[in-house]
């Protein structure tokens, strides 16, 4: 079975990665998924952030 890569892209930077964070950072409170890049701006000393989860590429068992 050949494996596959499996990424999303950054909601911020649209760079595909395998780890992404979900993450609210403003008031509206609209949920994004950011790289570890982009999540440490948003996180750091932010009222509004609220972490929702981590999604990671696994691959599929068949």
């Amino acid at each position: 079975m050949a494996l596959r890569s499996r990424f999303k892209l950054c909601n911020r930077c649209k760079q595909p990665a395998p780890v992404l964070y979900r993450v609210q950072y403003d008031e509206s409170g609209t949920w994004i998924f950011v790289c570890p890049e982009c999540w440490l701006p948003l996180s750091h000393n932010n009222p509004n952030y609220t972490y929702g989860g981590t999604w990671k590429a696994r691959r599929k068992r068949g």
